[in-house]
């Protein structure tokens, strides 16, 4: 069995981590999203690394088949984004080992508690229906956008939105 690496982002995963998201929006699900409309992919350690966030891959035979990230925005906030599992690993349980998406997850979440986030908020957009079973399936649970945390770093192609209370 091939194994997968779960680490913490670096400068060289640049490329690699715009490419693997960019696939999975733009070619799977055909989210009309570029990379140019997604800065903060360009700038990981400025936006996501600071502070109270965090970014990580999955790696598997030197290829980036997961990504998630971590922005902490102050009070004990903090908004998941660019949670990108590759089709082929996607909801799979490999032995006795969470699958690449849960172990992602727990890692993010591993870190905002040591780091004092006491809530996760995240957006997604309505045909992700699978992301939406999975953070349900995790805890999560739907928000209105009325509710969403003032510092909220809100996607404007999202319309839809979850909350996860670590307390």
């Amino acid at each position: 069995m091939t194994e997968t690496i779960y680490r913490p982002y670096t400068a060289a995963d640049e490329d690699a981590v715009l490419a693997h998201i960019l696939a999975i929006q733009q070619g799977e699900f055909g989210v009309a999203v570029t990379a140019e409309e997604q800065p903060d992919l360009r700038a990981v350690h400025d936006v996501y690394q600071r502070g109270t966030g965090g970014f990580w891959v999955a790696e598997r035979e030197g290829r980036i088949v997961g990504t998630i990230g971590l922005i902490g925005f102050g009070n004990g906030q903090g908004a998941l984004r660019k949670m990108f599992v590759a089709a082929e690993v996607r909801g799979q349980n490999l032995g006795r080992e969470a699958g690449v998406g849960a172990r992602l997850l727990a890692m993010l979440i591993d870190h905002a508690r040591a780091a004092g986030i006491k809530t996760i908020t995240l957006g997604t957009v309505e045909k992700l229906q699978a992301a939406r079973r999975f953070y349900a399936k995790n805890g999560f649970f739907e928000v209105t956008p009325d509710d969403l945390p003032a510092g909220f770093p809100r996607m404007p192609v999202d319309t839809l939105f979850f909350r996860l209370d670590l307390s």
